[in-house]
């Protein structure tokens, strides 16, 4: 039997990358998955974000491995946003087991008069996660079933990215370590309800995110940034697969981790041991 069966899952930032693979691997173990994407731009992030398009194959590759998923296009920095894609899930599926509140963006090499981007970090990667969870721990609870959050921190959540002290960057140290105090608050209110709640906390992972070219011509134009010890991971090993991060969170949902809570859970090839 998939560890997972008969679970159902809501992932944000699910079109792409990390939340991409999160949705395939929980379906691959049984849950049935509500995936929520913002599938447009915002004006601070230096890279191209997610398409609809990009969700559309997320729910392709879901049905591939024998998964179902209800998606829907959304703002996590927008409440009724995240309450639509809960209640279509909802719908389908009549309740949730599995929280991934993964939605994020990487705002940090706009300059001081960009300040917009502070806010965007802040409202995407930490009042997104609160929105997520203010609306569907409710269920949880009262469907007494227990259940797992694992929310996407960073290993900037444990120390910082330390490019610069631009707004985004800043904003996203910020929100980063943020959602650890979340995480501490809900999984003592919640362990009454046998509800898990735990942050992940990635190094760098091989997704458009960093991998794209304006990151990249920064690194190239910043050599200490590449050659600095201080952003190498002490495992030789440059960037995580996405789906590293995934195993991490299927574990969390599973009955194997049915135990652990209020643990800020790093998958980092040793960076916060640097």
């Amino acid at each position: 039997m998939r560890r997972l069966e008969g679970k159902v899952a809501f992932v944000t930032g699910a079109a792409r990358g990390q939340g991409r693979s999160h949705a395939v691997r929980l379906a691959e173990e049984g849950a049935a998955v509500i995936a929520m994407d913002i599938c447009a731009q915002i004006p601070t992030v230096f890279y191209p974000m997610a398409t609809e398009e990009d969700l559309a194959e997320t729910e392709r590759l879901v049905k591939e491995v024998g998964g179902q998923i209800v998606s829907s296009i959304g703002d996590v920095r927008n409440y009724e946003d995240v309450q639509r894609a809960y209640d279509a899930g909802i719908e389908q599926f009549g309740f949730v087991d599995i929280l991934v509140p993964n939605a994020g963006i990487m705002p940090v090499l706009n300059r001081g008069a960009e300040r917009q981007a502070w806010h965007d970090a802040i409202d995407s990667m930490l009042t997104g996660v609160w929105h997520v969870l203010d609306v569907a721990v409710p269920g949880m609870i009262e469907r007494g079933a227990g259940g797992s959050i694992s929310i996407t921190s960073s290993a900037a959540g444990f120390t910082s990215i330390g490019l610069n002290t631009f707004p985004g960057s800043a904003g996203y140290t910020a929100a980063k370590h943020g959602v650890v105090g979340l995480m501490r608050l809900y999984s003592k209110q919640l362990a009454k309800h046998m509800i898990r709640v735990n942050t992940v906390h990635p190094t760098g992972v091989d997704t458009p995110m960093v991998v794209n070219e304006v990151y990249g011509d920064f690194v190239n134009s910043n050599p200490e940034v590449a050659n600095d010890d201080a952003y190498k991971n002490p495992m030789p090993v440059d960037l995580l697969d996405p789906v590293d991060i995934s195993n991490a969170i299927v574990f969390l949902a599973s009955d194997e981790g049915r135990y652990i809570t209020g643990v800020p859970f790093p998958v980092d090839a040793g960076y916060k041991n640097r």
